[in-house]
């Protein structure tokens, strides 16, 4: 049994999950779910039948890991060898931003996708993002100012926020300034980025056929 087992669909947040198990360089079985036919493995180990879901076959006993923030950072805690947790001086920047994109810049963009765009005060101060606006700035002026969310040096943190801006820039959703192309460009140099995408894209191929 690997040491892994990792529910996804190749069009959906499991591209993220399967990025980051490249960067550790897990070792891995994946369980393909169909949306209308979901595992009952799948079901008992997340009842909300979401995916990215990944189950650590543990000398403990197996550990389900959900929503892909989390399994970005469980991975690099369990391989700190692979060195992507972020040193002392850089923990800050590493949650904040972590959290960030899995919080405000989720739900900003979802919001802009669904046509809701709060412009009361009072709505803005009730939604975790506040505006649109207001998220994508405040990500963008972070991101000009090094060549990762720590600074000088890709952490997991890149994997998380970097897909978040990757699909967002994909699909038109994010605006194509200088500083999240830059920065998605960076990311796809990577070999684990490549290696991930092009079995997701192979995945994706076949489902179109």
């Amino acid at each position: 049994m690997a040491e892994y087992t990792f529910y996804t669909n190749p069009m959906s947040r499991g591209q993220i999950a399967r990025w980051a198990l490249h960067e550790v360089a897990a070792d891995y079985d994946q369980v393909l779910v169909d949306w209308t036919a979901k595992p009952a493995e799948f079901l008992a180990a997340n009842p909300m039948g979401k995916v990215p879901t990944i189950v650590h076959h543990s000398d403990e006993g197996d550990k389900v890991v959900t929503e892909a923030a989390a399994i970005c950072h469980y991975l690099a805690e369990m391989s700190p060898e692979a060195g992507l947790l972020p040193h002392d001086d850089e923990m800050a920047d590493y949650f904040r931003w972590l959290f960030f994109a899995a919080g405000p810049v989720e739900q900003a963009i979802s919001a802009k996708s669904l046509g809701f765009d709060p412009v009361d005060p009072r709505q803005q101060g009730m939604v975790g993002f506040g505006s649109f606006e207001r998220t994508v700035n405040t990500l963008e002026r972070h991101l000009a100012g090094g060549d990762f969310v720590c600074g000088e040096r890709f952490t997991m943190a890149d994997v998380y926020v970097g897909s978040t801006v990757d699909w967002g820039l994909n699909f038109g959703i994010l605006p194509p300034n200088v500083a999240f192309v830059a920065y998605v460009e960076r990311l796809r140099e990577r070999d684990a980025y490549r290696e991930a995408k092009a079995i997701d894209n192979e995945l994706i191929e076949r489902m179109k056929k």
